[in-house]
């Protein structure tokens, strides 16, 4: 009976953890996710949003005492992503994700890009030499309450915006600049000087995989390899294509070029694969 009675119990226990585990509330702070372009790079912002709830939020005593450090969110340290260099409030940033965290005041902020992530709030120790950039910026003072927490990407222009913070009654900003022109002249000219090696290898590997046109995919690998510097994965190809149209004593001959690439470079499994493929076309070309 006590048995019984045990896993009557246990089985009660189970039930209602496996009720608990189903449960889902709407979090106090919700997660939020934004991408913008601005220009030819994309910024992209994660943070929690908490909100006023009518509590004091930026005062000496307040929800984010003036002068402290803060995480600018809730939960999770709020991230930044920029896909291009940057400058940010005026100074270089280099492309990547970093934290972001301020520093609350009545008459400016401190606005810190830390470069780890990983942090749930504050670091439990702050590292200076992490600060990527340190930017203080004047907040200014809003005719009414925002309830949550945003952070957002305006004044878009084609070489410029500004990181926004609106929180409560105060609004930040800090301008980012990128160098758009210079981008763009940069992608002329790549354009003006014609398709690259890497591009002609594209070519050859897909009309050589797709078994649409060989002497096509061979002409576009010779057009790769006329590099003064050719890869080992590119004459390597060269070889296959040769190997597919018959041209067997070529193919070798590509492969041992391949072959010595490969072991220049320190790759073994090229090494293998160029071994193995010219004992393979030897037999073939011996039994022509």
């Amino acid at each position: 009976m006590k048995q019984i009675k045990f896993f009557i119990s246990i089985f009660g226990m189970m039930v209602i953890c496996g009720l608990h585990a189903q449960i889902k509330t709407p979090p106090a702070s919700p997660s939020c996710k934004v991408t913008q372009t601005v220009g030819l790079m994309e910024v992209t912002l994660e943070y929690s949003r908490p909100s006023v709830k009518d509590r004091n939020i930026f005062s000496t005593n307040g929800l984010v005492p003036m002068g402290q450090k803060w995480r600018t969110g809730a939960n999770k340290n709020t991230m930044i992503t920029f896909s291009e260099d940057v400058k940010f409030g005026g100074k270089e940033v280099k492309k990547g994700t970093y934290g972001v965290f301020t520093v609350p005041g009545t008459n400016l902020w401190s606005i810190i890009l830390y470069d780890e992530t990983s942090n749930w709030g504050l670091p439990k120790s702050w590292d200076a030499s992490k600060e990527v950039a340190n930017v203080t910026v004047k907040p200014t003072a809003l005719p009414f309450s925002v309830e949550s927490l945003l952070i957002t990407v305006g004044n878009l222009k084609s070489s410029s915006a500004t990181i926004d913070l609106v929180w409560d009654n105060v609004m930040v900003s800090v301008p980012i600049e990128l160098n758009t022109d210079e981008a763009v002249d940069k992608a002329y000219d790549r354009l003006m000087a014609g398709p690259s090696a890497s591009d002609y290898y594209k070519l050859g590997s897909y009309y050589h995989e797709t078994g649409r046109d060989l002497k096509k995919a061979l002409e576009f690998v010779n057009l790769a390899i006329a590099d003064k510097d050719p890869k080992f994965w590119q004459v390597r190809r060269k070889s296959l294509i040769l190997a597919d149209m018959g041209n067997y004593t070529e193919a070798i001959a590509t492969a041992k070029e391949s072959l010595k690439l490969a072991q220049t470079a320190g790759n073994k499994d090229y090494v293998r694969m160029n071994e193995k493929a010219i004992s393979e076309w030897s037999s073939k070309a011996k039994g022509k």
